[in-house]
């Protein structure tokens, strides 16, 4: 397993409720049956919303997610590169509040 896979098993088993799952073929975590975040080029992907969105793809390295590499990006998932591993937790952590928050959004 490399370092960058770790971090990102460590990262999402940390956060309560986080279940692994696939997604488009690779490796997630899910919070009530929606992806939060995901693995994928060495990288750590996030969904994400406003000012942390905003943040995250101003990371040097940091690109919107396009899985299919068909440049057809996802525009609310950033795909964080390990060089900024330290903000890993934060960004998943903020990925799982914006999921569980439209979770919640859409019972009301």
């Amino acid at each position: 397993m490399t370092p960058e896979e770790q971090l990102y098993l460590e990262t999402g088993n940390s956060i309560t409720g986080a279940q692994q799952s696939q997604m488009f073929g690779k490796p997630c975590f899910k919070t009530n049956g929606k992806a939060f975040i995901a693995f994928f080029q060495q990288s750590l992907v996030c969904k994400l919303s406003g000012t942390l969105h905003t943040q995250a793809l101003a990371l040097e390295g940091a690109i919107l997610f396009d899985p299919s590499g068909k440049n057809r990006p996802m525009k609310e998932w950033v795909q964080i590169p390990y060089t900024h591993q330290a903000a890993w937790s934060q960004y998943a952590l903020a990925a799982h509040s914006n999921v569980s928050s439209l979770s919640r959004n859409k019972l009301q």
